[in-house]
């Protein structure tokens, strides 16, 4: 396991934790490790979808009831 070097106490449905302790024994690593991971990938894509918004800032943008008009214009609803 990577030198972590801060702790913190997180609580978990007895179930999550369940799961959690055998995939840790499963997979040779440490629940921490594996909340880690999960944490790195959901940050990860949080950076992606900033990004993504980022770039599409200037793009136009049409409101749901400007959608609900065109689907009922073209018969769609």
């Amino acid at each position: 396991m990577a030198t972590l070097t801060k702790r913190a106490t997180i609580y978990f449905d007895p179930d999550i934790h369940r799961v959690l302790k055998i995939k840790a024994a499963s997979t040779n690593k440490s629940i921490s490790e594996i909340v880690d991971t999960a944490i790195r990938q959901e940050l990860t894509q949080d950076e992606e979808d900033l990004r993504i918004f980022e770039e599409r800032v200037h793009e136009p943008s049409i409101s749901f009831e400007e959608i609900l008009k065109e689907l009922k214009v073209n018969g769609k609803i």
